[in-house]
């Protein structure tokens, strides 16, 4: 008998793969419609990576119903126990059971209004992928009747709907996230990492929308406890303190007829002279929509040439303003990324705004504001509200380009 071949190479004897299908080495597998259960996890492979997912797709929906407060809840970083409570616009009987099943929404209509979506999503389209990997509890209240509606869910099954007491609003609880996915379980970080993660999750949220007061509980812990506000320095103060946010200065406005139009962007950058090489905080925001995109990155930092070293990361927080179809925020799955239709146009707005901020005086080193004198508040648009007005959006202006 020969012995076993440990090395594959040219002219060794490669084992036949073994058919996870059932059919013998070598047939094709039929093809097979999968089940819905299955189908379901797929989907959620999609959509939730870890427990910091679900909470930015929970928030998301909470902001989505114009709440005005967002509590979450976490325990053991969200493995146990996720809760979010809004007081926005709650949902009746019939939409909180369709909000389970797949693909259901009240945003889009037909593909063409893929184009236009101002908002983060709807219910409906993320429930169903937490619910198929999760025990799920949903309550809430539309206020159009007495008592609202619970529904219950595991394993993407629902088990129950009931009359329900409370208050307008929707509370989501995930129980025992990938309870019924142990391979995707295995990949979770430590308690504290996927705590941290839901932390910058919520943050990002937050500062998109900082006219709503957001909780974060973690292990009874609070984490984030930011009150509302119209100033985006004061949520920025909140998070980071005084001192990080009086380094931040904001970008001044710019002709109109300096570009595009319909085009703007808001946000706050950090002076020269209080950047360093270490820990960047960097925020994105597109139409209200958190995004990731390198390329903007590198035209900010082209924005600083000449004014910091190599190496140095400023920190920013940038808010674009787009027109409606030049912008399409359909290209990945968990909405991390954006695709823009004038990408050179963007990236020469967003350099030319971080190069006007640094020409002013109080980019310098020691000058500042002076004392008595406080920034003037700085207004951004939240996801579904109006853009602030250049010529009177409370403080700075937004930049045209």
């Amino acid at each position: 008998m020969p012995a076993p071949c440990l090395a594959w190479g040219r002219g060794a004897e490669v084992p036949d793969p073994v058919s996870a299908s059932g059919a013998p080495p070598g047939m094709r597998a039929p093809v097979r419609v999968l089940p819905d259960e299955v189908a379901n996890q797929i989907a959620a492979g999609e959509v939730v990576e870890r427990p910091a997912s679900v909470v930015r797709e929970l928030v998301e929906n909470a902001l989505d119903a114009a709440a005005r407060f967002v509590e979450v809840t976490v325990e053991r970083g969200g493995r146990r126990r996720i809760r979010v409570t809004d007081d926005g616009h709650g949902m009746g009987r019939e939409d909180a059971v369709l909000a389970l099943d797949r693909h259901a929404t009240s945003k889009i209509v037909s593909a063409t209004d893929l184009r236009s979506v101002r908002s983060f999503g709807f219910r409906g389209e993320a429930l169903p992928s937490i619910a198929a990997v999760s025990r799920l509890r949903v309550e809430t209240h539309d206020g159009s009747g007495p008592v609202g509606t619970l529904v219950r869910a595991t394993g993407g099954r629902i088990l129950e709907v009931a009359d329900f007491p409370r208050r307008p609003g929707t509370t989501v609880e995930v129980q025992g996230l990938f309870f019924n996915a142990p391979a995707r379980s295995a990949f979770l970080k430590s308690v504290a990492a996927e705590a941290r993660a839901c932390r910058e999750a919520l943050t990002s949220l937050a500062l998109a929308n900082p006219g709503v007061r957001v909780l974060l509980v973690s292990d009874d812990r609070p984490l984030l406890d930011l009150p509302a506000t119209s100033d985006l320095r004061e949520r920025v103060a909140r998070l980071w303190g005084d001192e990080a946010a009086a380094t931040l200065l904001a970008l001044p406005s710019a002709p109109a007829s300096d570009g595009p139009a319909g085009y703007a962007v808001l946000g706050l950058v950090q002076r020269p002279d209080a950047a360093g090489p270490g820990l960047r905080r960097g925020h994105l925001f597109v139409n209200g929509r958190p995004f990731r995109d390198a390329g903007v990155q590198a035209a900010l930092d082209r924005g600083y040439r000449t004014t910091i070293p190599q190496g140095v990361r400023p920190w920013y927080l940038l808010f674009l303003h787009m027109p409606e179809g030049t912008v399409d925020v359909n290209v990945h799955p968990a909405k991390a990324e954006v695709r823009f239709q004038d990408r050179s146009a963007v990236e020469a707005m967003v350099e030319r705004a971080v190069r006007r901020a640094l020409a002013g005086e109080e980019s310098g080193a020691g000058l500042g504001q002076s004392p008595g004198r406080a920034p003037a508040p700085l207004a951004v648009a939240e996801p579904g509200r109006a853009w602030p007005d250049a010529a009177g959006g409370g403080g700075a202006a937004g930049t045209s380009a």
